[in-house]
């Protein structure tokens, strides 16, 4: 698959990789990435998006393929010679250091002037919120303080590229949503490109100019974060992404961009938009977002109605999702606003949902 950015700036041409010459773990990876762009690789553990990051890197040697940065190829260069910079989820930060000498750290390995190394120090301490914090060391700061200074050494010597594997993991929700926003932050204000690997989903659609997700080492999909989420290409990026129902059924009829599909164990068809499902008579899976459905009665009309049983109700705090029984015995959910309009339901009740077409597609049976 290849996805071409405004500009080259990095580049994987046909990338392959085998630890064991016969699986491969990685294949036949091609993407083009924009200078100051914000790449996310996302992907469940073992997809292959850390070792597409760690042949970036140079930790990991390439099979076959190329990677150039810059319009230079780099899979023969030495990972300290490639000017990159690296965000870990451990910090990885100097403990006998403090925070000032840790980010002067790279400075003096590129034996840069001591008058330019101290005013990059106070610059960057500014940068990251952190200016009167230079004297500590790295145990006396939090985990989001931390991953902060860590940031802000990968960034000081104006490296090509910037890598981040997990740099979050480690931290609280509350934490890594704080980050979340400060890395966003520095992104814009920096502009610096960023390879992000995580295979947390929230944290790459609130982060991210692309997103390529992962499974089995071959990209499902690249692109922007709303494009993946409202108009994914196969259902494993449309089950990745957000929370979905799939309903199943069998194609009945074809109408351009559209196909009606007739539920599974029921005699209602719904018109849905066509994903990569086969011709009339295959078996297909229907998904629709939880906040796509509605309960009737609900104004204005939809395209479609199917009918099930109520099950069970979760209270989440902003919204309630309601869980419901298809006629062949699978859930799905409905997720309303935590409102005094809410409904209450008795178990095994008959309720009719709604949809509209364009929130429905239809996907290959897995």
């Amino acid at each position: 698959m290849t996805t071409q950015g405004a500009t080259d700036y990095l580049s994987f041409s046909n990338i392959q990789k085998s630890y064991d010459q016969k699986t491969l773990v990685v294949k036949d990876f091609s993407l083009n990435v924009a200078k100051g762009e914000f790449l996310t690789l996302l992907g469940p553990s073992g997809s292959g998006k850390t070792t597409v990051l760690m042949m970036i890197a140079g930790f990991e040697s390439v099979t076959s393929g190329d990677i150039l940065l810059d319009g230079k190829p780099i899979t023969s260069t030495a990972p300290y010679k490639r000017n990159i910079g690296m965000v870990f989820q451990n910090y990885a930060l100097f403990p006998h250091m403090s925070i000032a000498e840790n980010l002067a750290y790279p400075l003096k390995v590129r034996k840069m002037p001591k008058d330019e190394i101290d005013a990059k120090v106070k610059e960057y301490l500014e940068l990251i919120e952190l200016e009167h914090m230079g004297g500590r060391k790295p145990a006396q700061l939090s985990g989001g303080q931390k991953q902060r200074v860590a940031l802000a050494r990968a960034l000081i010597f104006n490296p090509s590229l910037v890598l981040m594997d997990e740099p979050l993991g480690a931290l609280d929700k509350k934490l890594r949503e704080q980050m979340q926003l400060e890395i966003t932050r520095l992104h814009k204000k920096i502009g610096f490109t960023v390879i992000y690997v995580t295979h947390d989903q929230t944290e790459a659609l609130t982060m991210s100019d692309r997103i390529a997700v992962f499974n089995d080492g071959v990209v499902q999909q690249c692109a922007a974060p709303d494009v993946l989420y409202e108009h994914p290409e196969n259902s494993f990026v449309a089950d990745f992404i957000g929370d979905n129902n799939f309903v199943n059924g069998t194609i009945v009829a074809e109408d351009g961009d559209f196909v009606t599909v007739k539920i599974a164990n029921a005699e209602e068809e719904i018109a849905t938009k066509r994903g990569d499902c086969g011709p009339i008579g295959s078996a297909c899976r229907v998904s629709i977002r939880p906040e796509k459905l509605f309960i009737m009665p609900h104004e204005p009309a939809c395209d479609n109605k199917i009918n099930v049983t109520y099950a069970m109700r979760l209270y989440v705090g902003d919204f309630i999702q309601y869980y419901f029984k298809l006629p062949d015995g699978k859930d799905i959910v409905v997720k309303v606003l935590n409102d005094h309009e809410a409904p209450k339901f008795d178990e095994g009740q008959p309720i009719g949902l709604t949809s509209l077409k364009q929130h429905c597609t239809a996907y290959a049976a897995t």
